[in-house]
């Protein structure tokens, strides 16, 4: 299958484009994990295309600082919310911290594994707060803010992923389980609701340049790998790819397999197949 050509009712200039993703996806945005990294990116980028974030994250003092930049280039005031994402309550509390106004756009930033250990190696709570942050908190919050999407028929829900969600990995099992869980919720909620306006997209990442991850490798004794992708470049790829759900494997074409042997073509084939197969069972062909 070849690549899939841009959306058509897209603008192809600056700020034809920026008015257009504004009407598809504001007048809000919500980004979990603004803080640092690749949320931090998609905060700002998401303001430069005249949508307002609602920046999320555990800590107050980065969201306070990223909201400043924000206002300072682009002129977009933001909303901060300083909420721990795998506290149970959490999407209460988004929700409480969005409050009436008009969520367009969903990203779901959070959710690294920072513990690289064996699964016995750790205590079970510190597994139960990944599943809790990267599941739970996802699934409720998706939930409630795709709800008045559907009403509208238009918005968008972007998941960012990794590449560990396409199989089991030693030390990263809960890890790899949260993320196949999103990428599958992701498929399922792009059949659902594309043909409401809705875009899904998951944004399965591989090795990205983000504090967290310079973290990680800095306590394991290891070299930064040179071939990291930007947290700049994620945010571009992800926003740009939203319409053309569900699935964009980082540097990969549409239509190539790479490592996991299927493509994003392909999977969002196998859910076409699939639904019209449904759809003649139950008489609805």
């Amino acid at each position: 299958m070849a690549p899939i050509a841009p959306a058509a009712d897209h603008e192809t200039h600056e700020d034809g484009a920026q008015t257009d993703f504004a009407a598809r996806y504001g007048p809000w945005a919500v980004v979990m994990g603004a803080s640092e990294g690749t949320g931090r990116a998609f905060s700002r980028a998401i303001a430069a295309r005249g949508v307002r974030p609602i920046l999320i994250a555990r800590r107050s003092a980065p969201l306070e600082t990223l909201a400043e930049e924000i206002q300072r280039e682009t002129g977009v005031a933001c909303v901060t919310a300083p909420i721990d994402l795998a506290a149970a309550d959490a999407t209460d509390r988004m929700i409480d911290a969005v409050g009436a106004r008009e969520i367009g756009l969903y990203v779901s930033n959070a959710g690294s594994d920072p513990h690289g250990q064996g699964f016995l190696d750790a205590d079970v709570s510190a597994w139960a707060d990944l599943v809790q942050r990267n599941v739970m908190t996802v699934l409720k919050s998706a939930h409630h803010f795709a709800g008045p999407m559907r009403t509208r028929r238009h918005g968008g829900l972007l998941l960012v992923n990794s590449g560990a969600c396409y199989g089991g990995l030693a030390t990263m099992g809960p890890y790899c389980g949260s993320k196949a869980f999103n990428l599958c919720l992701a498929e399922a909620l792009w059949a659902e609701l594309r043909s409401f306006g809705v875009d899904v997209l998951t944004l399965v990442l591989s090795r990205t340049d983000t504090p967290e991850f310079r973290r990680y490798v800095a306590a394991k004794g290891m070299d930064l790998p040179a071939d990291c992708a930007s947290p700049d470049d994620v945010a571009r790829v992800g926003l740009e790819r939203l319409p053309h759900g569900p699935v964009k494997n980082w540097n990969e074409e549409d239509d190539e397999a790479g490592m996991t042997g299927q493509s994003a073509a392909q999977r969002r084939e196998r859910i076409v197949t699939i639904e019209k197969l449904t759809r003649r069972m139950i008489g609805q062909a």
